[in-house]
């Protein structure tokens, strides 16, 4: 089985000095100009997009680029909320912009339903899912989260420097996922090289793609075909046994559904403790007061989320339209933003910092629309317990290197490499 479904003119006037981008015939490479020629995938951006997006949204708030095939790129929220919200005019049959767009055949299902899937499946794709992401049911994941969360500093002993990422941030969604999943806790270096290939090779040959998604698939029908053997009580064989419409799930729609859960689920918790992590190890003061105050850490959470949101969604568009004073062409990529639509002035007080007691935070970080996080309240668990334990256990810490910290590429971004200096409780 080989499933690819990809997880213009510019309108815009420039300024004095400026150059018209002259890149557009590569896919990356150093960036002319953000407004007519943005990517994703470079170095100024993994390492800090802020900057960029607020001198978008200044001076041109949909850029554009004609790598990848042609893009937008909203950055008020305004216009990424409009957007996620239109599902006649946008389709979410690929979320990760690269060089390859999958048929239009495959819509409403998409690759990786229900992210990949538009209305009308969408609906009743997401709807079998609700009961295992609900509220309570994240909350029954907690003690055995927060267990591995001190088992992880356990581990620590004897060590005044830990690389917050590695050693402890992405241990614990791959762990926790992977009890949800039913898969053996033993396989998580195998997810690791999953997540990478999935969000950071999309500039790949497609057929080397595939080829690396290649290892994904065939360990998810060794899965399946276990389960199927030996059922248990898990997402897995719930998948297995469940039914759309009076008829079981195609194993391509099961396939694809696991490989939402296990990458989405394990790199976006993963980057958003590294990023909470970074944060707290540069400002002392925040952290001092979480130490002190234990009992506003959800609060300080949702600006977390807020402020180092790591997702960025895309959407392709279904037919030539006008949208934000420019002319889209079908099958345009839009890259969704939810980073720049959190930092948007026009939208939150003092946008550009982060207030860990803000009190008014209706933040995108989960996503707008019909597609927003199905795991909003699992990732919510997982980072309030691993942050809990951290400070309760290694209340005093700070960045080891700063210039050694390193960031993810592509759509989901948060701390690659995050060595701390630790100071134990």
């Amino acid at each position: 089985m080989a499933i690819d479904h990809g997880f213009g003119q510019d309108r815009w006037e420039k300024r004095d000095g400026e150059s018209p981008g002259v890149c557009s015939e590569i896919v990356t490479g150093p960036v002319c100009d953000w407004a007519t020629d943005f990517s994703h995938m470079e170095p100024e951006w993994t390492a800090d997009p802020y900057p960029i997006q607020d001198d978008l949204r200044q001076r041109c708030p949909i850029a554009h680029t004609d790598r990848f095939g042609g893009g937008w790129l909203p950055t008020r929220y305004e216009d990424v909320a409009a957007i996620a919200h239109d599902t006649e005019r946008f389709s979410s049959r690929s979320i990760i912009m690269g060089n390859f767009r999958p048929p239009r055949e495959i819509a409403p299902i998409g690759g990786s339903p229900p992210i990949t899937s538009d209305p009308p499946f969408h609906h009743d794709a997401r709807k079998l899912l609700l009961p295992g992401f609900t509220k309570a049911a994240a909350g029954k994941q907690e003690p055995a989260t927060r267990a591995l969360c001190h088992s992880l500093i356990d581990a620590f002993e004897g060590r005044d420097v830990v690389d917050a990422a590695s050693d402890y941030a992405q241990h614990i969604p791959m762990r926790v996922i992977a009890d949800m999943l039913g898969f053996p806790p033993q396989d998580g270096p195998q997810f690791r090289e999953f997540v990478k290939s999935r969000l950071e090779g999309i500039n790949l040959p497609q057929q080397e793609r595939v080829t690396r998604m290649s290892a994904l698939f065939r360990y998810l029908l060794a899965q399946v075909h276990d389960h199927l053997d030996n059922p248990r009580d898990d997402l897995t064989t719930f998948l297995i046994n469940a039914e759309l419409g009076g008829r079981k799930l195609q194993v391509s729609h099961i396939v694809g559904t696991m490989t939402l859960l296990l990458i989405a689920g394990i790199d976006t918790t993963w980057s958003a403790i590294g990023a909470s992590l970074w944060h707290l190890a540069r400002n002392l003061e925040d952290r001092r007061r979480l130490v002190a105050e234990p009992e506003l850490l959800p609060t300080a959470v949702e600006e977390f989320l807020r402020a180092y949101a790591p997702v960025t969604m895309a959407r392709l568009v279904r037919q030539d339209t006008h949208f934000g004073g420019v002319d889209m062409k079908a099958d345009d990529w839009i890259l969704l933003s939810f980073p720049a639509a959190n930092r948007d002035p026009a939208q939150f007080d003092r946008a550009d910092q982060v207030i860990i007691d803000r009190q008014i935070n209706r933040h995108a970080a989960f996503g707008l629309g019909i597609h927003r996080c199905l795991g909003a309240h699992l990732g919510r668990m997982e980072l309030r317990v691993a942050l809990q334990a951290w400070l309760e256990r290694i209340p005093d810490f700070s960045l080891d290197d700063p210039s050694a910290v390193t960031w993810s590429t592509g759509q989901v971004r948060g701390p690659r490499m995050l060595p701390l200096h630790i100071r134990r409780g």
